[in-house]
């Protein structure tokens, strides 16, 4: 498989995910504002969307959207990581698939228009108030569990750990939630996975 990838976009959650695994891949850093790979091909021939994350598999096929990427990763390392995504059909999958859905859909999106110079600045500071407020259910399940999605590491973990990182380019404030800190901080950050992943996309 390979992952192509953009530094400190939302395809760092499949790489960290990758890494958890035993999976063999290999990545490609997608310049996203030419549209063109480092190996210099028009980035448009692999997605058509012009996004990042793409999976492509062993027979060329691809795979976008961060939560179906994540989803079958997962899936293909049942074998070596089991705990990163429930069995197919069991509500505990269900639930987890709701967190990856909130995070993709509520935080990850929340944060666009902080990225865009064309936002007016009266309408980011209600984009910051928005996103403060939906990190708050992240952190009342923080106050009861180890990870997001329960007492162990799985998808929801990397893709919540990617957006947080966003929090200080887009200026939203999270120093409040004791709970979310301490669980990047504590749990999330010092992972070998996630070590890798950062280190190998120059973010540290």
């Amino acid at each position: 498989m390979k992952l192509y990838y953009s530094a400190g976009t939302c395809s760092l959650a499949p790489h960290i995910v990758l890494r958890e695994t035993d999976l063999d891949f290999s990545i490609e850093r997608v310049d996203l504002k030419k549209k063109c790979t480092e190996k210099d091909v028009d980035f448009y021939t692999i997605n058509p969307k012009g996004q990042v994350p793409v999976l492509q598999l062993d027979n060329h096929d691809i795979l976008t959207e961060n939560a179906i990427i994540l989803q079958y990763i997962a899936d293909q390392a049942a074998g070596s990581n089991d705990k990163l995504i429930a069995p197919m059909g069991s509500l505990q999958r269900y639930h987890q698939l709701e967190l990856v859905n909130y995070i993709a859909t509520e935080l990850h999106k929340g944060f666009s228009p902080l990225f865009s110079p064309l936002t007016p600045d009266n309408y980011r500071e209600i984009v910051i108030k928005s996103l403060i407020t939906k990190f708050s259910y992240i952190e009342n399940l923080l106050a009861k569990r180890k990870f997001i999605c329960g007492e162990h590491f799985t998808i929801a973990d990397a893709y919540l750990f990617t957006i947080y990182r966003w929090a200080t380019v887009g200026n939203v404030d999270l120093s409040q939630y004791q709970y979310l800190k301490q669980y990047i901080e504590e749990k999330i950050s010092p992972r070998k996975s996630v070590q890798e992943a950062l280190t190998t996309e120059g973010l540290i």
